[in-house]
């Protein structure tokens, strides 16, 4: 931290307590009736403006806390004779000159000011009652506790600050992170999460469905949707939930209801619902059962909230290792690469021998096709979902993209909604998709792509699908399918491949948002049809 800083906060400080020591001051002598008292105020006031003043020149910093004290204390003691109840200000120098030079300017105001206080009460009054030597023990202790206040801030703005120290406690978090993972026994799968809280709900209230929403910044978005209500009843649903999230209090509309949970970080979630037709909301004590499961749920806000952080925790941490390894293979292999272009080149131009010339002409397309294969791969790992565009709209940028550099054609049809999925389920999602057209276009030689984007939070799907060879079996250094299975059940999708007739391959992922009371279960690339698998010919 610079000097700079510190210095211009403690000014500040300083300025503060003096000014509201006289408001104070002069608001007790006018409530008195003692015009003396009011007079000795202002005067006080003076000698503190003047001190203020030097603190924001270049007047040195002794010099300041040496006069403030010594007038202070010399006001104090020529005041006594009217009235000792002046004293409070003596506190106040010791605790400014803390702010600015910690206990050794405390000490040192102090003293100064017991010393002029003491002068002019020799030299003047001649010595001290009984009430006013009281008077004066207890502001000199009540400047002590000040000046250790003061003191105690100016060692805290002063502590050097190491860059290291954010370093260091994430280090701390992270390591307790981990080690809290294997005690999560409730794991850390926000949809199932949120299907235990909609399943509560469901026990305590006879609902016709439920709509689980967590925050996304400023707007709402759906993760689990039991309902499968009208259109007019999900529009209802999300204005509820707004304003339950905006009131911060349940919200109670006829037969439909929002109820916030929180913690103590915020809103987690609201949970909006139905009641069945029929029923009476004042006799089922709708508000006061609402009540009751948000106090009752809050074992499980913590399990959401946690998960919900963790979640977009590992988001960012991937996002950021993305690009660093952009940036290496940008800077790193994809230069080395070119550079050993370049040098082929040179060699085809000096080189006598057709045969020579011709196997070099074949290396130098081998480069030219690896090079261009690392800058789409540079491509792919910088690509995400922006906050300003949907996944829709990402899909559609990746497709355009791909296409100009391949020259296959995709089609991209979209069916969004104005509601947006956690960032993590999009960037997920979008690597999926961005996965199966690469390998589309790469490996199943494909003349036409057609992507299908359906998107109603917290219902997704998304179809690709191609004219190319099909499945032609796995390759031992192939691991896409097993990588986009793994990304499905991170974000707990259902995630499928299968044959498209005549020719080609249809992938698909769907997330249903219907929520299940437990994530589904890690499975091999094999055959079969469970959720979660890859279906292979």
């Amino acid at each position: 931290m610079s000097q700079e800083g510190p210095l211009r906060q403690y000014a500040l400080l300083a300025g503060a307590t003096r000014g509201f020591a006289i408001v104070a001051l002069v608001l007790a002598s006018v409530l008195a009736g003692d015009s003396t008292g009011v007079l000795a105020v202002l005067s006080i006031g003076c000698i503190w403006l003047a001190a203020t003043t030097a603190e924001r020149t270049a007047v040195p910093v002794l010099v300041t806390i040496l006069g403030e004290a010594a007038l202070v204390g010399v006001a104090g003691a020529l005041s006594l004779a009217e009235t000792f109840q002046l004293l409070t200000v003596l506190a106040f120098p010791p605790f400014t000159a803390a702010l600015r030079r910690g206990a050794w300017g405390a000490l040192l105001s102090l003293v100064t000011e017991l010393l002029g206080f003491s002068a002019v009460v020799v030299l003047v009054t001649g010595g001290l009652t009984m009430p006013e030597t009281t008077s004066l023990v207890t502001w000199t202790i009540f400047s002590l506790g000040l000046a250790l206040i003061g003191s105690f801030i100016y060692a805290t703005y002063r502590e050097p600050v190491d860059p290291l120290d954010s370093y260091r406690n994430a280090q701390a978090l992270i390591r307790e992170l981990i080690g809290l993972s294997d005690n999560l026994y409730r794991g850390l799968e926000p949809v199932t999460l949120a299907a235990t809280i909609a399943s509560a709900v469901h026990d305590e209230l006879p609902v016709r469905g439920l709509i689980v929403h967590v925050p996304r910044g400023e707007q709402l978005t759906p993760i689990i949707d039991d309902h499968r209500g009208t259109e007019q009843e999900a529009r209802h649903a999300e204005e509820l939930a707004a304003q339950a999230m905006r009131l911060r209090s349940i919200v109670v509309d006829d037969r439909a209801f929002a109820l916030p949970l929180s913690s103590g970080a915020g809103t987690v979630a609201i949970v909006t619902g139905f009641l069945s037709p029929g029923l009476d909301p004042q006799t089922l004590g709708l508000q006061y059962t609402l009540s009751t499961l948000a106090v009752n749920l809050e074992p499980d806000i913590v399990h959401l909230d946690t998960a919900l952080l963790f979640a977009a925790f590992r988001d960012a941490a991937t996002v950021e290792e993305r690009r660093r390894l952009a940036r290496e293979m940008h800077d790193g292999v994809a230069q080395e690469m070119a550079s050993l272009g370049y040098l082929v080149d040179e060699i085809m131009h000096d080189c006598d021998s057709p045969g020579i010339e011709l196997r070099l002409q074949v290396l130098r397309e081998r480069l030219s096709a690896v090079v261009g294969e690392v800058r789409r791969s540079v491509r792919t790992l910088r690509t995400s979902v922006g906050e300003n565009e949907s996944l829709g709209t990402a899909i559609g940028s990746v497709a355009r993209h791909l296409t100009g550099t391949s020259g296959v054609p995709i089609q991209v049809t979209l069916d969004e909604s104005t509601q947006r999925l956690r960032p993590e389920v999009e960037a997920e999602l979008l690597r999926i998709a961005q996965e199966a057209m690469n390998n589309a276009v790469r490996h199943a030689e494909a003349t036409t792509i057609e992507v299908q984007c359906t998107v109603a939070p917290p219902h997704v799907e998304i179809v690709v699908s191609d004219d190319g060879r099909g499945m032609m079996g796995r390759r031992e250094d192939s691991h896409g399918l097993e990588i986009m299975a793994e990304r499905a059940r991170l974000v707990e999708a259902d995630f499928t491949v299968r044959r498209r007739e005549p020719h080609g391959t249809v992938l698909s992922v769907v997330i249903d948002g219907a929520g299940r009371t437990r994530p589904p279960a890690p499975s091999p690339i094999g055959a079969g049809t469970e959720q979660g698998r890859v279906l292979q010919p």
